[in-house]
């Protein structure tokens, strides 16, 4: 188990069995600004948990104490797996590197050989549908193209725990539903448990088994909101009554939280 606190006490923060990330009374402070206060959220291992809220509470901020980019200021935040992918809200790839070369780049640092990180790299490809793509150039590609590239780099880790950071907020509408279709069948077929930050109320309902809506800054969890939703999930879900209820729900809780 990796841990990310203040205590650095492993003994005293262990998880419970089932669960893949706990935040417990976590805050993170900034200078004088507070950006997060006393969160408390567990995610269950294989869970899909969307997070929405108001510009500013925080939201990227959770993200990185979960990937232990940045730590707590008090609280904790525990972690039970060291394979995590993170999905940036840009594609972030390197343009003088091939789709393949950009889709090795996460296993090349992490040390790997070359015949495993590009056997890795090949599946990945393979598993995001851009094979054809393989030995294509960045400014070649359509915005969600690269963003299935970076889906690819995050997974040749082999994640269990997949962090994603508003990855499709600039791409069109069609793409981007395109893209939570394609989200979803990646979360089926690699099983991974999933923390997604999104400002659309309908894609995080879309997405996940919960929705976390936070509170404004500094950011608290307001409610969180279960989507009794069974998978697999398609685009004419959106038009069933009971996702039009909880994403009106789930917008009413957000207004509150403003």
């Amino acid at each position: 188990m990796t841990l990310f606190d203040t205590s650095r006490d492993a003994d005293a923060r262990t998880l419970l069995s089932g669960l893949e990330v706990s935040f417990a009374k976590a805050s993170k402070r900034f200078g004088d600004a507070t950006a997060l206060t006393d969160i408390d959220l567990d995610i269950a291992t294989g869970e899909f948990v969307a997070v929405v809220g108001p510009s500013g509470c925080g939201k990227s901020t959770l993200l990185r104490l979960a990937a232990g980019l940045v730590r707590v200021s008090s609280g904790s935040v525990a972690v039970q797996t060291d394979s995590i992918g993170f999905i940036f809200q840009e594609a972030t790839l390197l343009p003088w590197r091939s789709v393949l070369r950009n889709v090795e780049l996460a296993a090349e640092l992490q040390g790997l050989d070359r015949k495993t990180r590009r056997a890795r790299a090949t599946a990945a490809i393979d598993a995001v549908g851009l094979t054809d793509f393989a030995k294509s150039l960045p400014h070649q590609l359509s915005g969600g193209m690269r963003m299935r590239v970076s889906l690819a780099r995050a997974l040749t880790l082999q994640p269990r725990l997949m962090l994603l950071d508003e990855p499709f907020g600039a791409l069109d509408e069609m793409t981007r539903l395109s893209m939570q279709e394609e989200l979803l069948r990646l979360y089926r077929d690699e099983a991974f448990t999933a923390l997604f930050i999104t400002h659309s109320v309908s894609e995080a309902v879309f997405l996940a088994s919960r929705v976390v809506v936070m509170s404004a800054r500094p950011g608290r969890v307001h409610e969180v909101i279960e989507v009794d939703l069974p998978y697999p999930r398609d685009r004419e879900l959106r038009f069933d009554p009971a996702f039009t209820e909880l994403v009106a729900r789930t917008s009413h809780s957000l207004k509150e939280a403003r």
